[in-house]
């Protein structure tokens, strides 16, 4: 099992003798506590919407993904953009459902013609070479004492406002954690235009990392894909027409009039509040659970995520 290791936060953030008699908050009072000034709005250019067919009972189905920051996936996430803005997923489909893996969209045909301008993103984008990833990491310094991650797929890994894999070599990655937006391809060298997307609806699919580009994650509406009947064709695909949950649309929230963008914010991962989330989340000792289980997988410690207030 891979296991974050929060000793050094914890030592940190040691509780104070007059509040150790009260009963330790859980993960979830803690973030609900957590001041304004530690959480962070998430850029309207960063959140694309998707609108789905509304389900059986004539209720909406709005799926919310951020997408993921430079210097990560950029070359993937510009195509994003520019199918957006050309409207290129209105009429496309959920194609494909398989449990506890994945939900993938995009168009069933294979024929719809791709817009103009689009890049071919090679491989060697799967991860951030060394040298970038040292700027990158040195501009974020923490602000708390850094958790030491242990991985059998990394040498080490950490949440930068994302889960994000090291390794040995200075490399860093993102991770396939649940809710994360993945690029859909065909055999390698194909790397994907980013026209066929999913999302991970099971277990972290962890053997993935490095060998499909990670371009975002499900900040709202997850449920809406996670809970899809599954396909019964080969890796879940759904075999007939009927079986497809259509896409009405899909766009960067701020091509949407502003007062009907969502607006969402995360917390810092920088944060007081976030190292004391973590260590919860890492050593339970709320009411409920009898023995802290001393470390927790990095994907079993998802980054909080909150409506903003609309402005």
């Amino acid at each position: 099992m891979r296991h974050l290791f929060l000793a050094a936060v914890a030592a940190s953030l040691a509780i104070p003798s007059h509040a150790q008699q009260a009963e330790p908050p859980s993960p979830g009072e803690i973030v609900a506590a957590a001041p304004d000034e530690s959480w962070i709005a998430i850029a309207p250019t960063d959140l694309l919407v998707m609108d789905l067919a509304s389900d059986a009972k004539g209720q909406p189905r709005r799926v919310i993904i951020q997408l993921m920051p430079a210097p990560f996936s950029q070359g993937w996430i510009d195509n994003i953009r520019k199918l957006a803005a050309a409207h290129w997923w209105d009429g496309t489909a959920v194609t494909r459902v398989q449990d506890n893996y994945v939900a993938q969209w995009g168009d069933p045909t294979e024929a719809k013609p791709l817009p103009e301008g689009l890049t071919a993103v090679p491989e060697s984008a799967y991860v951030v070479d060394a040298k970038t990833a040292a700027d990158w990491s040195a501009a974020r310094a923490m602000h708390v004492s850094a958790p030491v991650i242990a991985d059998p797929y990394a040498s080490s890994q950490a949440l930068w406002g994302w889960p994000i894999a090291h390794g040995e070599n200075g490399e860093i990655w993102p991770v396939h954690c649940y809710a994360m937006v993945g690029v859909g391809r065909n055999m390698s060298p194909d790397t994907g235009s980013g026209a066929e997307l999913y999302t991970v609806i099971g277990h972290a699919p962890r053997h993935l990392d490095r060998n499909i580009a990670l371009v975002g994650r499900v900040v709202s509406g997850i449920e809406h894909l996670s809970s899809l009947p599954r396909g019964t064709g080969p890796l879940g695909v759904y075999e007939r027409a009927d079986e497809r949950v259509p896409i009405l649309s899909i766009r960067l929230a701020s091509d949407l009039p502003a007062a009907q963008r969502p607006r969402f914010e995360y917390l810092s991962t920088e944060s007081e509040s976030f190292a004391r989330y973590a260590d919860a989340r890492a050593n339970r000792r709320d009411a409920f659970f009898i023995r802290p289980a001393g470390g927790a997988d990095i994907c079993n410690i998802p980054v909080p995520i909150r409506p903003a207030a609309q402005k």
